[in-house]
């Protein structure tokens, strides 16, 4: 394929590309990224372009995969079945509540949703700014606030 042609059939279609992108990220930072990507990998497969009947539907097709791998990626916070077992440095009663009380709280924070979840865990345990878990999760701040504080209202009903 010459560059000519990968101009006029693929890079025409960079509007609508991040159009899809943003739809699915939420994010321009992450839309504008993932497009660019798809340029890439495009470009560097360009002598099996020739092939593709479709240059549209191949290239959205190619970039809701790099979406969804995106999202993956973002989602892909794993939390221990049961938190170690630790010396409080307290009396054994306390050691067994204190270990009761946090296998409780882990219950409680796998049984919310998976967004809430991961925006928690995002917040409070890897102590990420909501610039840096946007940026990971494609959500702009507004919706991670609101899963947030859903998240901590549905653990303090718990309790």
């Amino acid at each position: 394929m010459t560059e000519q042609r990968f101009h006029s059939e693929y890079i025409a279609l960079a509007d609508i590309l991040y159009r899809v992108a943003f739809y699915m990220l939420e994010s321009e930072a992450e839309a504008e990224d993932v497009v660019q990507e798809l340029y890439l990998k495009l470009w560097e497969g360009r002598g099996q372009l020739d092939e593709v009947r479709q240059p549209k539907a191949y290239s959205i097709r190619m970039l809701k995969n790099l979406c969804l791998d995106r999202i993956r990626r973002a989602q892909h916070l794993t939390f221990p079945e049961r938190l170690p077992e630790t010396e409080f440095g307290r009396a054994q009663d306390d050691q067994i509540d204190g270990r009761h009380r946090l296998d409780k709280v882990l219950e409680a924070v796998k049984s919310l949703p998976e967004r809430q979840r991961q925006v928690l865990l995002m917040r409070t345990v890897q102590g990420l700014s909501y610039e840096e878990i946007s940026a990971a999760t494609g959500m702009n701040y507004l919706t991670l606030r609101v899963l947030l504080s859903q998240a901590r209202k549905r653990l303090k009903s718990i309790q």
